[in-house]
């Protein structure tokens, strides 16, 4: 099999079929393009989201404490807890632990999360650093936003630039490679997007705004995140490709590699469907979130990306386009 995240055809057959006992106490479970899990709690509910750091060997402190806090962001409400779990190499020393648990503890810190608990073990299972996050937040029962509430009229919402994590990897990981090609600047620049991932603010914005549905953007890039939103809200979508705003950064480190921006792995990148789109992309604005509409959730459920010439149906993201990159060596 590909590296990445199982297809979800996949995905549905051979994992979420097989999950047999349910719960009254849990009101959202796996499904395609739910990332989080909520749970019952009275008049409050609680919401979880895990998910692994695999593809960098740099800044994965600061990675594993976004992407899951991006999780429950995306529903609408702020993370306040995070159980980390780490597993290192043997080689691994305690200066590159310290360094890991700095990354970690400094980005919990800005998010104002709390690390919880947790494991850390050396073994010989891996060959790099993988850290398992694990975030948690609460809310009001009723006010969760899930990814499978998006409604045909529904305008398509992104924030940010697409590809801004896988960027931010690749400029850190292939560094060296890319100063003799693009220079100094652009390197840095692209480094610096790393700063830029998180959509908490975004997404407590959103939810208070009132939208249909959220998601956050990882692997299978920006079409991917809209084609899981739109799958598991059972509807389609028609993206403009040229509304997808896009760095000149990533659009210089992406044409080298011969890959798509908009099939990068791309945190800090919410994807949004919202009845009032421009209404939330001004309130972002007025916020310091750059956000651009970018299309329109459909009842007929192809997934259409529209360019100046063509239209192209978008079928089920594939392998992220970062692992045509780090997988060299």
């Amino acid at each position: 099999m590909e590296i990445g995240k199982i297809p979800n055809d996949i995905l549905k057959e051979i994992v979420l079929n097989k999950i047999k006992y349910k719960r009254k106490e849990v009101l959202v479970r796996p499904s395609i393009g739910e990332d989080c899990s909520v749970v019952d709690f009275g008049d409050e509910v609680c919401v979880l989201s895990s998910d692994p750091i695999t593809g960098a060997a740099n800044e994965v402190g600061r990675l594993a404490v976004h992407v899951s806090c991006n999780d429950v962001a995306s529903c609408g409400i702020e993370p306040l807890g995070l159980m980390v779990t780490i597993l290192a190499p043997p080689d691994t020393s305690k200066e590159d632990l310290s360094i890991i648990m700095s990354q970690l503890s400094e980005t919990a810190a800005s998010l104002k999360v709390d690390i919880m608990g947790g494991h850390t073990e050396i073994t010989d299972a891996v060959n790099r650093v993988v850290i398992m996050s694990t975030a948690i937040g609460k809310a009001p029962k009723g006010k969760v936003v899930t990814t499978a509430g998006a409604k045909a009229g529904d305008k398509i919402v992104m924030t940010k630039t697409a590809g801004l994590e896988g960027t931010a990897i690749i400029a850190f990981e292939r560094e060296k490679e890319l100063l003799n090609v693009l220079g100094r600047e652009i390197v840095d620049n692209a480094k610096k997007f790393m700063d830029s991932i998180s959509v908490v603010k975004e997404g407590v914005i959103a939810g208070a705004f009132g939208v249909s549905a959220m998601h956050d953007v990882t692997e299978g890039g920006i079409l991917g995140a809209a084609w899981e939103l739109a799958e598991a809200s059972g509807k389609g979508f028609r993206i403009e490709k040229n509304l997808i705003p896009i760095k000149e950064e990533t659009l210089k480190i992406t044409a080298f590699y011969k890959i798509d921006p908009m099939k990068l792995i791309s945190s800090g990148c919410m994807v949004i469907a919202c009845l009032n789109g421009d209404e939330l992309v001004e309130e972002l604005r007025k916020q310091g979130i750059q956000a651009s509409v970018i299309g329109e959730i459909t009842e007929e459920k192809d997934k259409l990306l529209f360019t100046e010439n063509e239209r192209v149906y978008i079928g089920q993201p594939a392998s992220d386009e970062l692992y045509k990159v780090i997988g060299k060596d």
